[in-house]
């Protein structure tokens, strides 16, 4: 029998896994940026391409988090639980599991992408480029399930400069692929927007396999060969009680962004670039709350798995105050620069204009998103994700898809319209979550204890 060691038993403190998280969120976003500035010298029309897919790309993404999701909580309970062995077949049973979701993603959109891409109010050269990024990184997508749940298990074990090292390789090698083959340099092809794509893939081959190496080298208790075909319902279906209300929720919410995005389009070309613009610099502005609330769920966790309830009702707390006060200050100096961000983008005087207006409201909607990303965080950690699956349905379904369509077409507000709607949906669920957090009823909700009996495996055939 194995005998875990310290690191496994240990609470890590937040500061120590959030800068990496941070840096390593950064990077990632970088690299969507890199394609959006890189893109832009193509033109506005290449931009507007990509952004349109990305955003089934990331719906698709979101699916695939299913395993990695749930599987990092679960991992984290055992591990606060001092079960490492168990932590090891779960991470093991994990992969193979996303491994398999992505394959079937990737197959769904290379056969049914371009029947998506022509419902969705495109012409001429968007849809030719639109259809030629969601070919090839559409169809590579499975690459990205891998990285998922390779990366989250690493952060899951405490490694989150080891996954931020990866980040920085990544990113560097997909701006590097983007400058050669957008524009044709180190004597390849001029290829656009296809070249976009192909750098987008490549760079994720490397970091996968990079990742791969990693985790192996920073586990404990390292994984058997046959905890990839063991298959546990006990572990399996511990993993979706999280996974899946958690994917559901985020394909909730991206779908509406679908959504507003398909009124964006009915707008014009010019609010469908200050669109992409603006979300671009957005981006940023939230990464400090992503970071502060992917290593809260860490703490949490593993709080929650040691019994320590209390200690995990403070710790998401005093982050949700870190994480408010942040996005208030880095909000306001991108209010302050707006227009020479934006610059950085395009040149075009109505897009700086609209995407400008936007932005100004921003500051509205992201205090709200930081509650979400720390406390929805928080809830699922603690094995409550089911909770916030009825509050999403609630708030974007049923409440901001209706005002975004009144403050968009009946009362003229355009791109604005659509803001204020998702303003709207994060504030109300920023104070349902703040609730329910203090209501303590995910005390109730966790998935393992130091003393439960480990489950029986079958294996599969």
């Amino acid at each position: 029998m194995h005998t875990d060691t310290t690191s496994a038993h240990s609470t890590p403190g937040l500061m120590r896994l959030t800068w990496p998280i941070f840096l390593e969120f950064l990077l990632f976003m970088l690299m969507g940026t890199a394609d959006t500035l890189m893109l832009s010298g193509v033109s506005d029309d290449a931009v507007s391409a990509v952004g349109v897919v990305n955003q089934y790309i990331f719906v698709c993404i979101l699916i695939m988090e299913v395993i990695s999701n749930g599987a990092s909580i679960v991992v984290a309970q055992y591990l606060g639980a001092r079960r490492g062995e168990e932590a090891a077949k779960i991470s093991a049973l994990a992969i193979t599991l996303n491994f398999l979701l992505g394959i079937t993603v990737s197959a769904a959109l290379l056969l049914g992408g371009g029947a998506i891409l022509g419902r969705m109010n495109l012409e001429g050269v968007v849809l030719a480029d639109a259809r030629t990024y969601m070919g090839i990184a559409g169809g590579f997508i499975f690459l990205q399930a891998l990285i998922n749940v390779f990366s989250s298990l690493l952060r899951t074990y405490g490694f989150t400069k080891e996954s931020m090292y990866v980040a920085m390789g990544m990113n560097a090698l997909h701006v590097l692929g983007n400058w050669a083959l957008i524009f044709g340099h180190l004597g390849l092809p001029r290829m656009g927007v296809a070249g976009a794509a192909i750098s987008t893939v490549f760079s994720r081959a490397i970091a996968l396999a990079v990742f791969v190496w990693m985790l192996y080298r920073v586990m404990d208790v390292r994984m058997a060969a046959r905890d990839y075909v063991t298959f546990s319902r006990e572990y399996t279906q511990k993993i979706l009680k999280v996974g899946l209300p958690a994917a559901v929720e985020q394909v909730t919410y991206h779908v509406c962004q679908t959504v507003f995005l398909y009124y964006v389009t009915f707008l014009g070309p010019v609010a469908l670039a200050s669109r992409q613009y603006a979300m671009a610099v957005s981006q940023y502005i939230f990464l400090f709350s992503l970071a502060i609330g992917i290593g809260t769920s860490i703490l949490v966790g593993r709080l929650v798995g040691a019994n320590r309830a209390q200690e995990a009702y403070h710790r998401a707390l005093l982050s949700l105050k870190w994480a408010v006060a942040l996005t208030v200050l880095v909000d306001a100096v991108a209010i302050l620069l707006r227009e020479p961000l934006l610059g950085l983008f395009t040149t075009n005087g109505d897009i700086i204009q609209l995407a400008s207006q936007v932005l100004v409201l921003s500051l509205v909607l992201e205090s709200g998103r930081s509650f979400n990303l720390v406390l929805i965080n928080s809830l699922r950690a603690a094995g409550d994700a089911t909770f916030t699956v009825y509050a999403a349905f609630g708030s974007m379904v049923c409440m901001s898809l209706p005002l975004g369509y009144v403050l968009t077409f009946q009362l003229h507000l355009g791109l604005a319209g659509v803001w204020l709607a998702i303003a709207a949906d994060e504030w109300t669920r920023g104070i349902i979550m703040w609730l329910r957090w203090r209501s303590r009823a995910w005390e109730k909700k966790s998935l393992v204890s130091p003393i439960e009996p480990a489950p029986v495996a079958v294996l599969g055939t």
